[in-house]
Order: structure tokens, then sequence, then C-alpha cells
């Protein structure tokens, strides 16, 4: 659910907007419906493909790779760098073997924490950068289209409603967001490691499964647990290892009502709720498994956005803990022809390096080192 074909954006919403603006844009759409995305992605304001056509689209794109001469290798993890003065020479795969080379593009994705350590023993340049964590809200579906739309959304030609929700906190001085909804979705089990609890949510195209859910997150940065570049990492594992333990130590998330969450009385708990998540919740105060500077922000803002959207803050709305993985912790250095500056041959992209968010500006920043690698390295006629 963090790797693999796909990564991390595999088992999502599959969303395509994104706030970066570029022309090559468009023509990467152009090569998802040439895969298998909806030809609608081309037109549409806010255009979605859901995990399940997902995995059929980068399915047909790792079979075209291989068509033209390509080579995919599943269960390979690059475990280090060989390096001579200060430049790639190779890379090791799985402890034992070896591949001679002067030129890796690494996209690993926000979640490879051992890559990480790995490359900065090895003295890639790196800082620590602000993220976001918090839990996943999830109401019934036809709150949420009721309070968006007025009507039956089938009644207007629309589909299940989506949100987007921002507060401001005076008292603090952060911000809490809706991040990553998912109308008709599901809340999913997306830890990477042993020993922790982590939440994503995913929808599949067609988004009816009855359930919106979505990330409420609260802004945290190296202010709160560090500048070194694992410092992170390792503020996202403690808070991971809370929920672990909170819910059982055997994989079941820890949740709570609004209204147990709020401290009103006689409020309901989960199990007269609705929830999504496998293999199920146990029902616990989420302040134990969040910063106490998270949880009293989300505490004014869920009100608030209760008047923004009616029934947003229902007593008995489940949440689930908890959410750490909204982008990466750290940033890798790259200089303007992309390579790190302390590795020669390096290039860091995308999301796990710290210059996306998202499926469309991942795509964006890979494709645009790669066509700058074809261009610095290609043959001359």
């Amino acid at each position: 659910v963090q790797f693999g074909e796909g990564g991390a954006g595999t088992f999502s919403d599959g969303k395509l907007t994104t706030r970066v603006t570029h022309p090559r844009l468009h023509e990467i759409s152009k090569y998802f419906v040439e895969f298998g995305a909806p030809e609608e992605i081309l037109y549409k304001h806010k255009p979605h493909v859901g995990t399940d056509k997902l995995r059929t689209m980068v399915k047909a794109m790792r079979e075209r790779i291989i068509e033209w001469g390509g080579e995919v290798r599943f269960g390979a993890k690059i475990t280090d760098l060989f390096i001579e003065n200060d430049h790639i020479v190779g890379v090791e795969v799985n402890g034992n073997e070896r591949i001679d080379t002067t030129v890796v593009l690494s996209g690993v994705g926000h979640s490879a924490r051992d890559t990480y350590e790995m490359l900065h023993k090895r003295n890639v340049e790196m800082t620590a950068k602000p993220f976001a964590i918090g839990v996943r809200i999830e109401h019934d579906q036809a709150v949420i289209d009721e309070s968006q739309y007025g009507v039956e959304p089938s009644s207007l030609g629309l589909g299940a409603a989506e949100y987007s929700l921002v507060y401001h906190d005076k008292e603090t001085g952060r911000t809490a967001y809706s991040f990553c909804m998912c109308p008709g979705g599901q809340v999913v089990a997306s830890a990477s490691e042993n020993g922790g609890v982590v939440v994503n949510g995913m929808s599949l195209y067609a988004r009816d499964s009855g359930v919106a859910n979505s990330a409420i997150v609260v802004n945290v940065g190296p202010e709160d647990f560090g500048n070194h570049p694992l410092d992170g990492v390792a503020f996202q594992r403690e808070w991971e290892r809370k929920a672990y333990e909170l819910g059982g130590s055997n994989f079941h998330a820890p949740a709570q009502t609004v209204g147990q969450f709020l401290g009103l009385s006689q409020a309901p708990s989960v199990q007269d709720s609705t929830y999504s998540y496998e293999p199920g919740v146990v029902n616990c105060d989420l302040h134990d498994c969040l910063p106490p500077f998270v949880t009293s922000v989300l505490e004014r803002a869920l009100p608030y956005w209760g008047r923004r959207i009616h029934g947003f803050d229902d007593p008995a709305v489940c949440m689930t803990g908890v959410e750490t993985r909204t982008s990466a912790p750290l940033r890798m250095g790259r200089n303007e022809d992309r390579v790190s500056p302390t590795v020669g041959g390096f290039y860091p992209m995308g999301e796990g390096a710290g210059y996306a968010g998202g499926i469309m500006s991942a795509a964006l920043d890979g494709a645009e080192t790669a066509i700058l690698c074809m261009a610095k390295y290609a043959k001359p006629n």
C-alpha cells in the first residue's frame, strides 16, 4: 500500500488535480488515457480514476516499458550506493547484487524510511520539512451530498459530492484542513512497518461505497520535532506506535466518535457509528495518539466545519487514527540540473524527495527529470 507498482497513489482516490501549472500536464493525462484511464480526465474540472482503474493503467504502462526493452524488477530494493569521488558508480540490490551505473533516478516515495536512512549515511543532502498529521473522518455520503447539493446527486447528473475545508486557528497560528477527501470510498490500513498503525483513504472509480472519508490534519514542522533530516520520520513513528498500542497491537486502529473527542456527555461510541477500516477499530481516546497541539486545534476546527457542512461534527461521526503520511517529512537537495549537490549522478525526484504532492505533480517531476537526463546523456548522432 506504500510501494510497488503505482506506489502509494494506487490505493487512493486517484485524484488527478494539482496546484501545479505546466503544459506537460495535459500530455501526461493523454498518456494516462492511452493506458486505460477514462477519457473524461482530459476535460473534467476534478478528474479522478480510482484505485480499480489505476491498477490496470499502471500495469499497462509496465508492459509497454518491457515492450520497449526496459526491465522491471519486483521485490528489488536498493540497499546501498557505491560512490567514488562524490559520484555514483553503482547500486546494491537486496544486499547482495551490484549494478554498475553512473546515473540513478530516485523516486522512492514518502514512506521509504530505510532508504532515507541509507541515503543520509551516503551523504545525500536532505533537510527536514513540514508536513501534517491527524485522523480520518467518515460520514454517510448522503450527509455530504445533501449539504453540498441540497438534493440527490443523481437528480442533477452528478456523482458523490466532495468537500475541501480549512480552519486557521488564531490561538496557535496553526492550520487544520481536509486532505485526500475520498467520496464514496473507504479508510484503509497503510502501515509500512511492524509496530505502527497508519490510516489512509481510497475510492474506486464509481465512488459508490456510500461512505465519504477524508483526512483532517494539522500542520507540523521542524520546530515541533527537530531539524535533523530524519527527525520527522522519528516523530511519525512515535505517534504511529502509540496508535498501534492503543488499538491492541494487532493492527486494529484506535477510533473515537466526534462526540467523545469533544468531551460531550453521553456521546455514542464507535460501535454505533459508520466506519470502514479493516481489520477493525477499538474505541480509544485519540488524544492519546496525537500531540496535544494537534488535538486542541482539531477540537476547535470540528464545530467550525460543522457550521459549513451540516452534520460534519455530528456526535456519532467516527474518526480513526492516525494519518501521518500526508507528505514527505524531508526534502532532498538538488541543483538546477536536478542532480544532488553532494552525490553526482543521483537525481532525487517526486513526492519522496519532497518535490511533489500527488499523482500529477509526481508524474510531472519524474517526466521533467527523465527528459533532462535524456538530453544530457544522449549519445551523439
